[in-house]
Parts: structure tokens; C-alpha cells; sequence
């Protein structure tokens, strides 16, 4: 490992001071000065957030809630303003070194239910050292979320049959931004990941850190990438976990990538199932199975054994077997759900008369981001069908990769986007790492590939042969190379590779 140079407080700081209006009193004496601070205090008891199961692990301190009041319009800095919520886990006062902000993914995720159903995402070790922080990014969960009709929402097709559905579907998507608009407000048009990379240097000004220490998963590595470049004299460490590719600039090129990365973790579900018992599958053919199933979902004939009544759509299907790939302790129940729907080949019936039945007219969206962040233009519905068999070409089992909807959603988004995709730029004294897993079923490794192209010497590139969306949790080895890196700024070497976890182990 390289331990990276340590910039001296003196014209970096003062340039850093300087860009927020402040005057440092001296270059040795250079501080942050007083600014928006956040009042923290206990969390709500009545918290109904959802959390993946949290490993065993060493006591936590209780989680503290808070709000930071900022602008909407960051060009507007004296307009309308909204409250961004924040939650946090205190470091052990004899051991802490700073504050480590996570960038949550999605996009939609919360931070903010990451940390108070427990952060022991992170070694108990780097828990001890930095306080564990993380938000809601603007326009979702406790921070001002875009709100839309219900109705609205549910007409956005899954798939696109032919011209005039898509034709639909634009003029649905415009009626869906106004609706949004009108009852989110100004924040409606401002929640792209430029505008929340002000909010976290926002956030690391009021945490009262000269410079940002951060750890992104997925959507989240959007954030820190975007916070690199517009901030990179205030980068102390920044882990991009599952990092995406904001440089694929054409949608043919964004949908291809994700076919592709999306059939390689089909691939290797089935090749797990060939070799190990812990599958249910295991000494049958697989691939024969799926296609099975595929087939009675292309004929409306697929119920999900797990929800009585509920007929599977062939992208539900697709959708739903993807998400399984994230994780590799999700594999066994992936295998026995594909047999139980393979055993039961009754016709599908219909759901019952109130499982449809909805109470509230309006329901958050918090993938209005990703409009705001890609632009990923489609002429029409022959160039649309084009993509899906090219799609079908590349991914022959896993036919719909869930990115497709991506392209339906943001049909008809006014261009040019609020950020839109570009190479990137960071020129940081600090080494960003990137934490990229091979067999990764959503951010491809090609993508991790291409974005430590971009950094160069500002980035490095930690390899993990294994399986699932992420990999700081998954494995030892990156565990010990991310902790060393964000307590000690300890950069693992070129070419660094930390060997594949059996999922059976």
C-alpha cells in the first residue's frame, strides 16, 4: 500500500476558505469557521423504516436525528429553502478521528434508515473512529420528497407494445412531470446530483470537517464522484462502492452495459446451482426451468408463489430475479422461489377483489433524480424496439434487464438534463478507491474499469472476484483495504485484488 501525501494547510486551505466566503486567520491556525450547524438529538421511537438484516456485532451508540436547512436552488443561495434529514452514530470519544458521511444508492435509498436501524455496515473498528453519518438526498424520504398522483405513476408501462403506446406513454410522462412539479414544488427541479453534491459539502462544513471523508454504494458513488470534482482541494478519502459509469453518454451504450452485466450474474446463479447443493435446483437444468417460466409469463399464466393471486409479468419476472442477484446469501431462496413456481403449473387466477384497493392518491418518487441526471433520448418506438431485441440478443436468459425501465420513465424529458453525463474530471490530491466486484449484477465491472481510466493517478482500482452488488460486506479482504484507506489513507497497491468468498461458506 502507498501512503498518500498529506496537503499542507496553507494555499489549499486558504483556497478552500476562501471559496466559502471565509478568511482564515492565520495558514498554521486555519480553521473552518462558524456556520450552519445541525441539532442533533434522539431519534423518533416510532421509526417504520425497513433495513437489510444487520450482522451480529459490537454495541452501537444510539442513533441521533437532525436537519440542515438549505437552499432549493443552489444558483438561488438566498430563495426558497428545504430541511435535509440526517441521522448519525457517534464514534468513541477516546478513539474518534473525524466524521465518515455514507453516500446512499438507489437512487431512493435512505441514509438516514441506514444509520438508525443500525450502520454495522462498517467494521466495528471504523466505527470506533468516525462518527457514521448519512441523510435522505433531496427529493426523498424525510428530505422534502417528490410527490406524485398515484395514478399517474402506475400508467408507466413496463414494457412498450407499439407506436401509439409509446406515444401514450411520452404524453403520460409530461402529465407525471407537471403533476410532480405542482405538488413538490420548486424542489421538483432540482434534486439532480450536482445540486446534492453542494448539499454534502453543506453537510461537511456543518459537521465541522475540513475536508470530506465518504463511503458511496451505487447511486450513491454518483454522488461522491460529482463531490470530487467539484470540491477536490476538500477530498480527504472517498470510497466509490459499486461505483457507476456517468460517462455513458448513448442509450444504446448505457442499455447494452446493463444486458450484458445482468445475463453474467444469470450466468453465474446457474453455475452456482450446477456445482453446489445448498441450491434447490441443483442436478437439474436450470437454464430449461427458466425458460419455462418465462414462457408462462409471456403467456399471463405465471403466479408469484409468494403472493397469492399476483400474476408475474415476463419483466416482473426479470426484475425480481435480479434484485435476488445482489446479495449471494439470497441465492438458496432464489433457487427454491424458481422451483416452487416451476412446480406449480396451475393457471394463474385473478387477484382478489381488494388487492388493488389503494387508500392514498399520491405516492413519493424517488427515481425523479435519474432523469435529472442521464439523458437517454428515444426517437420512437421502432428505435425503442430495437434496443429491447438487441437487449434479448445480449441477455438470452435474462431478456428484460430492469435498466429498460429506465429508458420508459424518462421518455420525453426535456433536454438538456440537469446533469448530464460527461468524463470525468477530478484532479484530487487523494487517490479516490474504487471497490468494484467482477460478478456485480447491477454496476458492471466494465464500468469500474472505465471510470479508473477517467480518475487515472487520481483513482485506484480494488478488484473483488466474487458475486453481489457491493462488496465491502461481503468481503474480509476489502473490508481490511477500505478501513486502511479511509482511517490511515492507506491507497492498495496497482492491481490490487482481494480473492472471491464461496457463497456456501
Amino acid at each position: 500500500m502507498l501512503r498518500v501525501r498529506k496537503s499542507a494547510v496553507g494555499w489549499a486551505v486558504a483556497l478552500a476558505l476562501t471559496a466559502a466566503g471565509l478568511t482564515p486567520a492565520s495558514p498554521a491556525a486555519a480553521r473552518p469557521q462558524p456556520g450552519p450547524t445541525i441539532d442533533w438529538r434522539p431519534c423518533a421511537a416510532d421509526s417504520e423504516a425497513e433495513a437489510e438484516p444487520e450482522p451480529e456485532s459490537e454495541p452501537e451508540s444510539e442513533p441521533e436525528c437532525g436537519t440542515l436547512s438549505l437552499p432549493v436552488d443552489w444558483n438561488q443561495p438566498r430563495g426558497e429553502r428545504f430541511d435535509l434529514a440526517l441521522a448519525r452514530r457517534a464514534a468513541d470519544k477516546a478513539t474518534r478521528k473525524g466524521a465518515l458521511v455514507f453516500g446512499p444508492g438507489g437512487p431512493g435509498d435512505s441514509g438516514v434508515d441506514r444509520v438508525v436501524n443500525g450502520s454495522s455496515r462498517f467494521s466495528a473498528d471504523l466505527r470506533r473512529r468516525f462518527d457514521i453519518v448519512s441523510f435522505d438526498p433531496r427529493g426523498t424520504g424525510g428530505s422534502h420528497p417528490v410527490i406524485c398522483a398515484r395514478d399517474l405513476l402506475a400508467r408507466q408501462p413496463q414494457l412498450i407494445a407499439d407506436q401509439a403506446q409509446f406515444d401514450a406513454t411520452v404524453a403520460g410522462n409530461a402529465l407525471l412531470r407537471a403533476d410532480c412539479r405542482a405538488r413538490t414544488g420548486a424542489l421538483y427541479d432540482h434534486v439532480d446530483t450536482t445540486s446534492a453534491a453542494r448539499d454534502l459539502d453543506a453537510v461537511r462544513a456543518a459537521l465541522g470537517e475540513r475536508q470530506l471523508t465518504f463511503h458511496g454504494s451505487s447511486y450513491g458513488t454518483l454522488l461522491g464522484q460529482r463531490y470530487a470534482e467539484l470540491y477536490p482541494n476538500r477530498v480527504r478519502a472517498v470510497v466509490l462502492e459499486a461505483a457507476m459509469d456517468h460517462s455513458v453518454g448513448s442509450t444504446r451504450a448505457f442499455l447494452d452495459s446493463q444486458a450484458v452485466t445482468a445475463e453474467n450474474a444469470f450466468d453465474e446463479f446457474v453455475a452456482w446451482c450446477d456445482r453446489s447443493t445448498a441450491c434447490g435446483l441443483n442436478g437439474r437444468d436450470v437454464r430449461a426451468i427458466w425458460a419455462g417460466l418465462g414462457a408462462r409469463a409471456e403467456r399471463g399464466t405465471l403466479t408469484d408463489p409468494d403472493w397469492a393471486g399476483v400474476v408475474l409479468t415476463p419483466f416482473e419476472l426479470a426484475r425480481l430475479t435480479h434484485k435476488k442477484f445482489y446479495d449471494t446469501w439470497r441465492w438458496p431462496g432464489l433457487a427454491d422461489w424458481l422451483g416452487r413456481m416451476d412446480a406449480a403449473a396451475s393457471p394463474a387466477t385473478a387477484p382478489p377483489a381488494d388487492a388493488t384497493t389503494t387508500v392514498d392518491a399520491v405516492a413519493p418518487y424517488p427515481f425523479a433524480v435519474f432523469c435529472q441526471d442521464w439523458s437517454l433520448p428515444v426517437r420512437d418506438y421502432r428505435e425503442y424496439a430495437a434496443h429491447v431485441r438487441r437487449a434479448a440478443l445480449l441477455a438470452p436468459d435474462l431478456r428484460y434487464p430492469p435498466a429498460l425501465f429506465a429508458l420508459v420513465t424518462c421518455l420525453g424529458t426535456p433536454t438538456p438534463v440537469a446533469n448530464p453525463q460527461h468524463r470525468l474530471r477530478v484532479r484530487t490530491d487523494v487517490p479516490l478507491l474504487l471497490a468494484a466486484t467482477v460478478h456485480d449484477p447491477a454496476s458492471g465491472y466494465d464500468w469500474a474499469r472505465s471510470v479508473a481510466r477517467q480518475l487515472g493517478r487520481h483513482g485506484a482500482l480494488l478488484t473483488y472476484q466474487g458475486w453481489g452488488h457491493g462488496s465491502y460486506s461481503s468481503s474480509p479482504c476489502v473490508e481490511r483495504a477500505v478501513d486502511a484507506y479511509l482511517m490511515d489513507q492507506l491507497v492498495p497497491a496497482r492491481g490490487a485484488s482481494c480473492p472471491a468468498v464461496d457463497p456456501d461458506v
